[in-house]
C-alpha cells in the first residue's frame, strides 16, 4: 500500500463527503471488467481488495480510493498480420486486388473477431483524500494516469475542483542553488541528478553514482544547466527523486518510519492496510508542507 509516486493536487472547493457517502457515490462507477467487445473499461475498486467491502477507506481522516482499469491486449502487429493473411486470401480467391476501403472494413471485423480471445490485463491506481489539508495525492508517476483516476473523480461526483501543486519559485532553481550551494540541513543530496539546458531543444545529462560537488557537475552549472531532478533524503524518513514538475518519484520510506510499522504489529490484513495508511499520511503531512516551503509556497491562482 505504501505510495512510491505523488502526484499532488489542491482541492480547490471541499468535498464535504464523509466516507459512508463518497461510497455512496462511487458505486454509480463502480469497476466492472470487460465485456467481449470493450476495449477498455475503468471504475471504482475496493481500496482493501478481497478483504474489504466499501469503495472508500478512511484512516484519520484521510480517504483512501482506488481506480482499477482493465484493457484488452490486442497488438496491432497482430491485427495486422491476420488482415494480410485474409486479404490475400480473399485476393487468391477471387482474383482482384483488394481496394483501401474494403481493407478498412475487413480490419473492423476483424477486430470485433479477435476481441473477445484477447487477454486482458488490469492496474490498480490508489489515491487518498486528505481533506483537512485540502489535497487529493495520487500513487502515479504518470499524469496521465493521475487526471484519469481524477476525472473518473469529477465524473462520478459530478463536480470536483482541484488543480496541479504549484508553487511560487521554480524548483530547477531551488534545485540548481542547492547543488551550486548546499541543501537545508534536513535534505540530504544523493549521488544522482539530472541537468538540462534552459533552450526547449537543450542536451541533458543525466548522472547517477556521481558527487554533486565534483568538478564535472560544476563545470556543467558554469555551462548554464540547471538541475530538474534530484535525488534526497529527508530527516533519514524517506528517500524520493524531487522534480521541475513536482511530482514526488521513487519514494521511499527508510528505517525509522518502517520500525514505527513493526513496532506497531499489526494483526491480520486491514490491520496491517490501517496501520501503513496512518503512517503513511502522518509522514507526508509533514513532508508536502515542507516542499512548499522550500519552493516558497503555493502559487496564487491565475
Amino acid at each position: 500500500m505504501w505510495f512510491k509516486n505523488l502526484q499532488i493536487h489542491q482541492l480547490i472547493t471541499p468535498l464535504g463527503l464523509s466516507p459512508e457517502e463518497l461510497h455512496q457515490r462511487l458505486e454509480t462507477a463502480a469497476f466492472q471488467p470487460c465485456g467481449s467487445l470493450q476495449p477498455e473499461t475503468i471504475g471504482w475498486d475496493r481500496p482493501l481488495g478481497r478483504d474489504g467491502q466499501l469503495l472508500t477507506h478512511a484512516v484519520n481522516d484521510c480517504i483512501m480510493l482506488c481506480a482499477t482499469r482493465q484493457e484488452r491486449l490486442l497488438p496491432s502487429s497482430v491485427v495486422r498480420e491476420e488482415l494480410d493473411e485474409r486479404v490475400a486470401a480473399l485476393e487468391d480467391k477471387e482474383g482482384r486486388k483488394i481496394g483501401r476501403k474494403q481493407k478498412l472494413q475487413m480490419r473492423d471485423e476483424l477486430i470485433v473477431d479477435l476481441m473477445p480471445k484477447a487477454f486482458v490485463r488490469s492496474s490498480r491506481t490508489y489515491a487518498y483524500i486528505d481533506e483537512s489539508n485540502g489535497w487529493i495525492i495520487v500513487d502515479s508517476a504518470s499524469a496521465k494516469r493521475a487526471e484519469e483516476l481524477l476525472s473518473l473523480l469529477r465524473e462520478t461526483l459530478g463536480s470536483l475542483k482541484t488543480r496541479p501543486l504549484a508553487v511560487r519559485d521554480a524548483p530547477a532553481s531551488v534545485f540548481t542553488h542547492w547543488v551550486s550551494n548546499n541543501a537545508p540541513d534536513d535534505f540530504l543530496m544523493q549521488e544522482e541528478c539530472e541537468l538540462r539546458e534552459p533552450s526547449e531543444e537543450g542536451g541533458i545529462i543525466r548522472c547517477r553514482r556521481q558527487a554533486l560537488d565534483s568538478d564535472e557537475i560544476a563545470s556543467h552549472l558554469a555551462a548554464g544547466k540547471q538541475v530538474v531532478r534530484l535525488a534526497v533524503e529527508w530527516k533519514e524518513r524517506l528517500s524520493c527523486v524531487l522534480a521541475d514538475d513536482l511530482v514526488v518519484r521513487r519514494l521511499k520510506f527508510l528505517d525509522l518510519v518502517q520500525d514505527q510499522v513493526s513496532d506497531a504489529n499489526p494483526e491480520d490484513a486491514i490491520a496491517r492496510f490501517d496501520v501503513d495508511f496512518a503512517i503513511l499520511a502522518a509522514e507526508l503531512r509533514l513532508f508536502i508542507p515542507r516542499l512548499l516551503e522550500i519552493f516558497g509556497g503555493l502559487a496564487e491562482e491565475a
